[in-house]
């Protein structure tokens, strides 16, 4: 029997592409949009990234990024190039549709362009601060006189 869709269970199906998922929200509706990952080790080529944009595009991912451990061709930036932008409303700023990041760009600190990933998940409710009350025991004479008997 095959796995349900985020289940842990069962046997693991197709990753359809995705490697990993991003999420951000970047307009008044508070619909979070997507970043696809995709993380691919030898043998890279052009291809790869056009199977990136179709998985994008199928999944209604906002941005594909594409991570590999060899270097970059000028094929497969062209492919990237040719994607266009993803255009935050929120932000109004451009983002490339396709971002392809190696390792070595990783390790020395390079970073996803995307919009800010803040404000996606729900504050938690501010508790109000009010005056600390203590309160008192109240202890009859009767009370007081058997606590001084045991001390």
């Amino acid at each position: 029997m095959g796995g349900l869709e985020g289940s842990k269970t069962g046997k693991k199906g197709s990753d359809k592409g995705i490697d990993g998922v991003i999420n951000f929200v970047d307009d008044a509706t508070g619909k979070s949009k997507r970043v696809i990952v995709q993380v691919k080790s030898g043998h890279v080529k052009s291809g790869d990234i056009r199977d990136l944009v179709g998985t994008v595009q199928r999944e209604q991912g906002a941005i594909g990024v594409f991570i590999t451990l060899e270097p970059l061709t000028k094929d497969m930036k062209t492919e990237a190039a040719s994607a266009g932008f993803y255009h935050s409303i929120g932000w109004g700023k451009n983002y490339p549709r396709i971002q392809i990041l190696s390792i070595a760009e990783l390790l020395q600190d390079a970073e996803v362009k995307m919009p800010p990933q803040h404000g996606t998940f729900k504050s938690a409710q501010r508790v109000q601060k009010g005056e600390a009350q203590q309160i008192g025991l109240d202890f009859s004479e009767e009370s007081l006189e058997q606590i001084q008997d045991l001390i």
